[in-house]
């Protein structure tokens, strides 16, 4: 097979936007102290109501309705989210009786925040094999739930939201629109980003997260763009997961990305932990800056220490 490409993409976000002046009548906090340590002035809030796999099949409707398809031309249902509160039926499986799609193969991720790159390569390899044809391939995730509210360090930190595409074959004629994946973890370091416990909350260690995320990091981004046949400089666009604009910023920069478009959602969105890079490329391509065909690399990273990256072409 030729290779696959993403058809389409959409996101969602709840209604309620959490401010950092609102966060300062929480917690001892304030506006000029978050953006001047993470960068983030909104990030969006889902309600009780709201559960994770509403998030995922508003995003998951807008790809499918952008790539003209319905719900029965997809077999395969790949939800990306680490913060789903039951253990069955899974996240894939409720967005899919959500959308109404049809004995597909319905499978979650968890690999936390690098969760939709992961996935996206699963979906890729899936529809290159021929055991699927055309994929919804989600990121999701529900921060909020999992947050310790009385935590200044973490709570300043997280938004809900979800981010979807769809991946199908290309033509014979056309070159792939996914590259090869580079992945990867420090195992040995899992315990640096941690949700966990009962209640689960969501707890790191920044300062360890910061120095692996802007030293090691730049050579395996740059790694990607080489398995892509292509230079950083070469790029579009750079979405790399939305944790921290103080770790964005250096990493687009030592990656060498000189001519691309930065991806900087994390400001409005917070922290969506695997929705964030779909969340994020769906906003880049909704408001054209970049434009079909442009190569993006979009690289996970964080929970688990684990990563994956890829370059892709924008549909």
């Amino acid at each position: 097979m030729n290779g696959t490409r993403i058809a389409a993409v959409g996101h969602y976000q709840p209604a309620k936007v959490l401010t950092n002046e609102d966060l300062a009548g929480m917690v001892d906090t304030s506006d000029e102290w978050i953006r001047s340590r993470v960068g983030i002035r909104t990030r969006h809030v889902a309600g009780p109501d709201e559960p994770v796999d509403e998030l995922a099949a508003h995003a998951a409707a807008k790809a499918l309705a952008s790539a003209g398809l319905t719900p029965g031309d997809i077999d395969l249902v790949l939800v990306a989210t680490s913060t789903a509160v039951d253990r069955s039926p899974n996240m894939a499986a409720r967005v899919a009786a959500r959308l109404g799609i049809p004995s597909p193969a319905a499978m979650d991720v968890n690999v936390v925040c690098a969760g939709f790159t992961h996935a996206l390569a699963t979906a890729d390899h899936a529809v290159r094999a021929g055991a699927a044809t055309r994929a919804l391939v989600i990121g999701a995730d529900k921060m909020t739930d999992v947050t310790d509210w009385t935590d200044r360090t973490t709570c300043v930190l997280v938004g809900d939201g979800a981010g979807a595409a769809v991946v199908e074959a290309c033509p014979a004629d056309e070159e792939p629109g996914i590259g090869p994946v580079l992945w990867g973890s420090v195992p040995e370091m899992g315990h640096a980003v941690r949700i966990e416990g009962t209640p689960s909350r969501f707890a790191q260690e920044g300062q360890s997260v910061y120095r692996w995320a802007t030293t090691q990091l730049p050579p395996i981004a740059r790694k990607a763009c080489e398995r892509a046949g292509l230079a950083p400089e070469d790029l579009a666009g750079v979405v790399l997961h939305q944790a921290n604009l103080r770790i964005i910023e250096p990493l687009a920069l030592k990656i060498g990305a000189v001519n691309a478009v930065v991806a900087r959602d994390v400001v409005d969105s917070g922290n969506t932990s695997a929705a964030s890079i779909p969340l994020a490329f769906s906003k880049l391509v909704e408001r054209g800056e970049v434009s079909a065909g442009d190569p993006v690399l979009l690289f996970g990273f964080g929970g688990n220490l684990s990563y994956a990256g890829q370059v892709v072409r924008c549909p």
